[in-house]
């Protein structure tokens, strides 16, 4: 498991008149309604997607083993200086400095305010193991004060790569002593068509000096959507799908004083799951139990770290047939929301493995270029009303009887313990 980096740069405290006025002009630029984190998350990818790709036009990429995050840029509409904030999925505002970007037609001027997507990864040279950390945007959002969401994604990937990416290279030719102080690098990452996946696992992924966490496949016909995106597929080995639930210890209670908690045996690891806001606060419900080795235990006791009321990652083993911990992902404000739970789950149980994503890429190639011989068809690749996909290329996924019944609510939350024991810590 690669190392998760930290977010560089001030952060911008909460609630400030700087945070506020950072989240109403992103909204503005976005073109949105809310102050919200505006990027789009991907949905696991299950054998019915299998079609999809047949269907329509996607990309793919390796997907890097990092942090997400939204790389501003604001400039001064006066002066031309520049401010760069990295927005984290927490939606806080890290401003870093150091940069300063040029205007493609015009490098003396400074471009104007420019919104991309991308991670923050730590590259390891494989020699010298020295550490970079780099960002690798892969979407534009909004580039010179305009919007392109709007925009396919071949047009808005042609703008981050052609109009931001080799000005900036020429920036950092010309003026080495810059890059010297610049906090993180930046790439741009390669993507290429959703049939060339076996030149990804061949020659891109052995040749990362950073973790991977399986495929992204992006619909290259769409806009781009902040929130959850159907038309983003995030691809893993159904032995390898995770989740991200809220991690709840309940002790249980003393039996010389049953009105007090044991803290001194090991506790219910409750696994809780994200079920959005309502009324203003956050909700989770009980959801399943994360199995935890007594020698684990120790370790966590050991650590001094808060274990309590985090968010945990989780894989399911399925010959313990358990869920178990991967890492605490504290680059997370909540744990994946319900619904998606149950997508994932879908895919654990509807899952393809990598052997059959290979084997369907020559008939995915095969319906790319029938659909480029074919311009009067649909753009997007999609039968006429009332056929089905040829040969009978759907997959429906087969009915999964979800075993994960609830949890019984307990009084013994860390709200009735002390705040630091056994070197644990609320």
């Amino acid at each position: 498991m690669s190392r998760i980096p930290d977010i560089p740069g001030f952060h911008v405290p909460r609630g400030s008149d700087q945070e506020s006025w950072l989240k109403s002009h992103v909204a503005r630029l976005c073109q949105l309604d809310h102050n919200r984190f505006p990027g789009s998350q991907p949905i696991s990818f299950s054998r019915n997607h299998l079609a999809e790709l047949e269907r329509k036009d996607y990309w793919v990429c390796e997907k890097s083993d990092g942090v997400r995050v939204l790389f501003f840029l604001q400039t001064d509409p006066n002066g031309g200086s520049q401010a760069v904030y990295l927005i984290d999925r927490h939606n806080t505002y890290h401003e870093v400095s150091g940069f300063w970007f040029p205007h493609p037609d015009r490098p003396k001027d400074s471009l104007m305010d420019t919104i991309l997507d991308g991670e923050l990864v730590v590259d390891v040279e494989p020699t010298s193991k020295k550490e970079t950390l780099r960002y690798l945007a892969f979407d534009c959002l909004v580039f010179d004060n305009e919007n392109v969401m709007s925009r396919s994604l071949d047009k808005r990937y042609g703008r981050l790569k052609e109009r931001f990416y080799k000005p900036w290279c020429k920036v950092k030719e010309q003026f080495p002593q810059m890059v010297e102080n610049i906090p993180f690098d930046i790439r741009v990452k390669d993507i290429s068509f959703s049939y060339g996946i076996e030149d990804v696992f061949r020659l891109v992924i052995p040749n990362l000096q950073h973790g991977n966490d399986g495929l992204i496949y992006t619909c290259r016909e769409t806009m781009y959507v902040p929130g959850t995106d159907p038309n983003i597929l995030k691809w893993k080995p159904p032995s390898e799908n995770s989740i991200d639930f809220k991690l709840v210890l309940r002790f249980p209670p003393s039996k010389s004083n049953p009105s007090q908690p044991d803290f001194h045996v090991k506790p219910f690891f409750g696994l809780h799951v994200y079920c959005g806001e309502e009324r203003g606060h956050v909700a989770y419900e009980p959801y399943d139990e994360l199995f935890v080795e007594d020698d684990e235990w120790e370790k966590m006791k050991l650590s001094g770290e808060q274990i309590d009321d985090r968010i945990v990652e989780v894989h399911w083993d399925p010959e313990l047939v358990r869920w178990r911990m991967l890492r605490f992902r504290d680059d997370k404000p909540n744990g994946n929301f319900r619904s998606v739970v149950d997508n994932i789950i879908q895919s654990i149980a509807d899952g393809v493995e990598k052997s059959t994503l290979l084997a369907r890429g020559p008939v995915i190639r095969g319906a790319w270029k029938a659909r480029l011989s074919q311009p009067q068809q649909s753009t997007m690749g999609l039968p006429p009303p009332g056929q089905s996909v040829p040969n009978g290329r759907q997959h429906p996924p087969p009915a999964v009887q979800l075993r994960y019944g609830p949890i019984a609510v307990s009084r013994w939350s860390k709200v009735s313990g002390p705040a630091s024991f056994a070197g644990m810590k609320r």
